[in-house]
């Protein structure tokens, strides 16, 4: 065979080869290709039903830290967000227990949203679920940790409050001893030692009253109060207090009113505020009470020409305890429970009490309660006296 013949066969045999070599490797490579990968372990059969009946807020996460299954509050609490978890707190958890299978419990205070200062306290149980998942169960403790702190702050309140009557009775006392053949002194102490009697007094019970308001949320078999009942009530309770600092109470108020109470729980209301508006009011000023409706509520007012309130006090005067002018407070013998008081019985009667303050142009406290009865808006009986505010401010009604 000619030389040039057998090389050029020579070569076509090794294209050949080449061309099937080739082709082979590309089919090995779809043939591989179509394998498919190990899928991810499925869920054990029923956790989904078994989450939907949960009271706590439950995730699922696979082996990736991908949320596979959740509850629909786990999305209301900020918790889950695009098929993943949002807090970093929660993701560290799990991936320890992924790694050695040991159940973890923490209580972790997480932001509620990206764009909200609000958070919430999270008791947080997480488990190993079958061979490459983690269950998170979570519960909201948010409410169990603001009462416990109210609960703290409360007992350390009271007993402060109890130190000073307490303990200014206990002085005197001594005081009464060391002075028993000085009748002049023993007179001037023994009045001191009933002021702090009568001041421990009201304290103990104005916590008493204050603690039954919170256990109770609602009242039991209201009954009907007549608006006009319990200003004349309260009017009558903090005369003697007005009449010696020679400031003038006004009562003016729509005819006819009426709403679901307790008439002695409202009084004391009314009172409250009444004796705050006396106490923090000049000598020989006037303090304004009236009522009237306005769409279904019933509004009481109490208006006075005091030094008004600070804009940044106001919202704290409802606190237990807490006063704007403790000085002036402890000599007018107030316990710092007045306004909480008012601030219980408005919730408990499904109404809410509000403030207005403008320091040098005093202050209006308004209590909003649900009206009991309808009032027909064209009856002239019905129409308010409008020289409530006006009498507080001095002025002459229009």
């Amino acid at each position: 065979m000619d030389a040039t013949i057998a090389a050029t066969l020579g070569g076509a045999v090794g294209l050949v080869i080449g061309a099937v070599a080739v082709l082979a490797g590309r089919y090995s490579e779809r043939s591989f290709d179509s394998v498919p990968a190990s899928p991810e372990p499925p869920l054990p059969r029923g956790v989904g039903d078994v989450l939907s009946v949960l009271r706590s807020v439950a995730v699922v996460v696979d082996a990736s830290d991908a949320v596979v299954n959740t509850s629909a509050s786990a999305v209301t609490y900020g918790l889950v967000r695009h098929g993943e978890l949002v807090h970093h707190e929660l993701r560290h958890l799990a991936r320890q227990v992924r790694r050695d299978g040991v159940i973890r419990e923490a209580e972790l205070d997480l932001a509620r949203g990206p764009a909200t200062d609000a958070s919430v306290v999270m008791r947080v149980r997480v488990a190993p679920l079958g061979a490459a998942h983690v269950l998170l169960l979570a519960e909201d403790h948010t409410h169990a940790r603001r009462v416990e702190e109210v609960r703290r702050d409360f007992v350390a309140n009271v007993s402060h409050e109890l130190k000073t009557p307490v303990g200014g009775i206990s002085l005197l006392a001594e005081a009464v001893l060391d002075a028993k053949d000085d009748p002049e002194a023993v007179t001037r102490f023994a009045r001191r030692i009933s002021i702090e009697a009568t001041r421990l007094g009201r304290l103990v019970q104005e916590i008493v009253d204050l603690s039954r308001l919170q256990v109770a949320d609602t009242l039991h078999e209201p009954d009907l109060v007549e608006v006009d009942a319990v200003l004349n009530e309260a009017h009558d309770r903090v005369r003697v207090a007005a009449d010696a600092r020679h400031i003038d109470v006004q009562v003016a108020a729509q005819r006819g009113l009426r709403v679901f109470g307790d008439l002695e729980l409202l009084v004391t209301a009314v009172a409250n505020l009444l004796a705050n508006a006396v106490n923090y009011s000049e000598a020989g000023t006037r303090v304004g009470v009236g009522a009237r409706q306005v769409g279904d509520a019933v509004e009481i007012a109490v208006t006075d020409q005091g030094q008004g309130i600070p804009v940044g006090e106001q919202e704290r005067i409802f606190e237990r305890f807490y006063r704007v002018d403790a000085a002036r407070s402890r000599a007018t013998g107030g316990t710092g429970l007045g306004l909480a008081i008012v601030k219980h019985i408005c919730a408990n009667h499904g109404g809410e009490v509000t403030v207005w303050s403008e320091e040098g142009r005093g202050s209006t406290f308004t209590m909003r309660l649900p009206v009991a009865v309808d009032q027909t808006a064209d009856d002239p009986a019905a129409d308010p006296d409008p020289g409530v505010a006006a009498a507080a401010r001095g002025e002459s009604p229009a």
